[in-house]
């Protein structure tokens, strides 16, 4: 949790964004990727020892309001690249809730909430989540399934969490140790897979945990491996006159500076698509 409080600190020095409380999310925004009966037990804290145990945080008031500000801030994310073209939260990327139960550290998933709240205002049409955390969008992929107009892809290690894999709309997997090279060709056999599918809007899950020093992630990617991963993606957004939301995702780095640095990267990288310095 450290890395939110240092992250925070980071990009708030200098002046370089402008960085806002995240408001909560509604409850009818909520229950447009979510079983209402689910997010009511959570809300109210009548969810089973079980389900508890599967999303892996103990219940509290906290958690409740800490989760409807992290999907608020992704909402309020897309409604800033609705306006300008790009917009980012400090948090979010929880792509292991699934419709009527969260797992793997997420409660609601933020990105298909966001999507379909893009769908209902009017400010899209076709949708692309774009997950790059080294362990698979199982839950998005899950609740997209029958959306033919959001594509889900994800890029994710083979032998990572979750060990149970869904099926995104394109799944490419690694296995343990991939560093640079192997990574980006990946990629950039993809992004056009991606373009060819026309996402008027991208959600971008911008996990840093494939970093070689992260202890969860598996692979060997560097720092200058993921600059590069990140101006890929950008630079597909600007091709395709795409509005883009950059979501925080995984980072469990020894020691932590090293996943606040990544995320700084990402953001950094954003604000330069805008053309500033």
């Amino acid at each position: 949790m450290r890395k939110y409080q240092l992250l925070r600190k980071r990009l708030g020095s200098g002046g370089l964004f402008s960085l806002e409380p995240a408001p909560a999310a509604s409850i009818p925004d909520i229950e447009r990727a979510h079983d209402p009966a689910y997010v009511n037990a959570f809300v109210s804290g009548a969810l089973s020892r079980a389900a508890i145990r599967r999303i892996g945080f103990p219940w509290s008031a906290e958690l409740v309001a800490r989760t409807l500000a992290s999907v608020g801030g992704t909402l309020a994310a897309a409604a800033e690249a609705v306006r300008t073209g790009r917009g980012g939260t400090l948090a979010g990327g929880t792509h292991h809730a699934f419709h009527d139960h969260g797992s793997g550290y997420c409660v609601f998933n933020d990105l298909v909430i966001a999507a379909r709240w893009l769908r209902t205002h009017g400010h899209a049409r076709r949708v692309a989540i774009l997950d790059l955390d080294v362990h698979q969008g199982d839950g998005t992929a899950s609740l997209c399934r029958s959306d033919p107009d959001t594509l889900t892809v994800s890029l994710h290690g083979r032998n990572n969490f979750p060990f149970r894999k869904e099926t995104s709309d394109i799944d490419l997997e690694f296995e343990d140790g991939v560093g640079d090279g192997d990574y980006l060709r990946g990629l950039a056999a993809t992004l056009p897979r991606v373009a060819s599918f026309q996402p008027d809007f991208i959600l971008f899950q911008s996990g840093v945990d494939g970093l070689a020093e992260d202890r969860l992630g598996r692979l060997a990617l560097t720092q200058e491996g993921l600059a590069e991963r990140d101006a890929m993606v950008f630079a597909l957004a600007s091709s395709l006159g795409a509005p883009v939301v950059v979501t925080l995702g995984g980072g469990y780095s020894v020691p932590i500076e090293r996943t606040v640095e990544a995320h700084a990267q990402t953001f950094l990288s954003l604000r330069a698509l805008a053309g500033l310095s």
